[in-house]
């Protein structure tokens, strides 16, 4: 079973050569790691969210919590620079459906976009993110990166499970709730 909703692979090492590593070290500091509400600062500093609005210190703290590999709660260089490589991606699908360029998407086009990136959900799963995502039926580029964010994080989780790709998994409640409580 593929999985869908995925970057660029991680790769990169950090130095002065890479360009994005002035926009993290700007914000690090000494321990070479970033928060939530540093990289929120960070990300507005770079530019990425363009023409919308920057993104909310929640955003950013789904974006840590993506790829928190160690749970330390904050973000080393090679985590932002797969984040970045994940953003324009998705940053790039949001435009590509935002056809009147004002910032949101309606739901079918919502549908559309979560299609294109891989992922195949059931009408009353759509419900659901709508519900959650949208503000009178549209959604904005923050909130349609927090359910990019969210998807690819319970894919995650549930791909760890599934260890026989049948797209089944059991969870203990515990297990649950924290997969749950971490997105």
């Amino acid at each position: 079973m593929a999985y869908p909703g995925y970057g660029a692979a991680p790769g990169g090492y950090p130095g002065a050569q890479d360009p994005l590593y002035g926009y993290f070290s700007a914000v690090a500091g000494q321990d070479g790691q970033i928060s939530a509400d540093e990289l929120q600062r960070c990300l507005t500093q770079s530019g990425i969210a363009g023409s919308y609005k920057p993104f909310s210190l929640e955003t950013c703290r789904l974006m840590i919590n993506m790829l928190d590999r160690d749970m330390s709660g904050t973000m080393g260089f090679n985590e932002f620079k797969e984040l970045w490589q994940i953003l324009n991606g998705w940053k790039t699908t949001f435009a590509s459906y935002d056809r009147d360029r004002s910032g949101t998407i309606e739901g079918p086009e919502l549908q559309q976009a979560i299609s294109a990136m891989g992922f195949n959900l059931s009408p009353q799963t759509m419900n659901v993110i709508m519900r959650r995502s949208s503000t009178h039926g549209r959604i904005a580029f923050d909130d349609f990166m927090s359910c990019c964010m969210r998807l690819r994080g319970l894919t995650d989780h549930f791909r760890r499970r599934d260890t026989s790709q049948t797209g089944q998994a059991m969870f203990q409640y515990d297990d649950f709730i924290q997969v749950s409580m971490s997105l």
